[in-house]
């Protein structure tokens, strides 16, 4: 039997349970569900990532729907169960659900959300910052001066890259990416080439991509970066995520020439505020039984915080296969 987990409840005499594996930024996210008769469980377990069995623990007997999070793995064991507790919602507060497994979730007719439209600029400004941090050598500088080691100016000291004219290549120029794009262009004259990177036939830090609709850190090769990186002192790189995360392959975290960041890309207080909100709201739709928004990246009424929310969930990615209704 799984062990109980620490909670924190509020409305406790909601008709409705919800529950959200994680504490998430703001307050607007828990209001808008318990204005709609809500009793809202946030797991308070000092756990980074839950265990399946934590979350089995957490839906208990009776739960009508869960916001959970990109590190659980939410298959057919947590699907399951979700369904035989009354269940008809999982949101993902997060724009990928790679760890969902959708058709799973089909199977036991529990609708799955995600949170595109909220995360396209100020996940594009952490590409750009690192694009900049990395070329410049800014990590590096930073902790030679916290260290104490600077006595004067030197004519090799910390000598980065230059990338005023250079090309910019972006790798699937979906929203995020011709963000980016956009704004390597705003910093300086960068010639941007969109769609491919061109780096010889094959780079060989770099895996064929698979046709999935998101990309995360197994589209890099961290061995073979690795191998790069030693081998190229000029070559740098930014990475927010990684291809075995939490974990970076061995060799990584002793290049200097790499800018490695915890995947906080989409880390800006709205961004993440304006995340919970849509999780809860895709929850609360489904439970409401309104219908699916028509434009996932159309988030603007649901963030309006001067103005009720519509009256349905903004992004339902199984809406087709569960026949959802579409509304405009």
């Amino acid at each position: 039997m799984a062990k109980p987990v620490s909670i924190e409840v509020y409305n406790p005499n909601g008709k409705y349970r919800v529950i959200s594996t994680k504490s998430m930024p703001g307050t607007r996210w828990i209001n808008l569900l318990i204005e709609q008769d809500c009793r809202v469980e946030i797991c308070t377990q000092k756990k980074t990532i839950l265990s399946v069995e934590d979350i089995i623990a957490l839906i208990g007997d009776k739960c009508d729907g869960v916001i959970g999070q990109l590190t659980e793995d939410w298959g057919e064991t947590l699907f399951s169960a979700l369904s035989r507790a009354g269940g008809k919602a999982f949101s993902n507060m997060a724009v990928g659900y790679n760890n969902v497994d959708v058709n799973a979730a089909t199977k036991y007719g529990v609708a799955v959300g995600n949170t595109p439209g909220v995360l396209t600029e100020t996940t594009a400004e952490l590409a750009a910052s690192l694009s900049l941090a990395a070329a410049r050598r800014i990590v590096e500088a930073d902790e030679f001066m916290r260290a104490g080691l600077y006595d004067g100016w030197l004519p090799h000291l910390f000598v980065g890259n230059l990338l005023k004219g250079q090309t910019v290549g972006v790798i699937g120029a979906g929203r995020i990416g011709s963000a980016y794009a956009r704004m390597m262009l705003t910093v300086s004259s960068y010639k941007p080439m969109v769609n491919n990177l061109l780096l010889g036939k094959e780079p060989r830090a770099w895996k064929r991509f698979s046709k999935r609709p998101m990309c995360r850190g197994p589209v890099v090769d961290e061995v073979a970066l690795v191998e790069h990186l030693k081998e190229n002192p000029m070559f740098r790189v930014g990475l927010d995520v990684f291809e075995d995360e939490p974990y970076m392959k061995p060799g990584l975290a002793d290049m200097k020439n790499a800018v490695v960041v915890p995947h906080i890309a989409s880390a800006s207080k709205w961004t993440r505020e304006g995340m919970a909100t849509l999780a809860a709201l895709n929850v609360l739709g489904k439970i409401k039984g309104y219908p699916v928004w028509s434009d996932p990246n159309r988030i603007e009424p649901f963030l309006n915080e001067n103005a009720p929310p519509p009256a349905a969930s903004p992004s339902i990615v199984n809406a087709k296969a569960l026949g959802n209704t579409i509304t405009l």
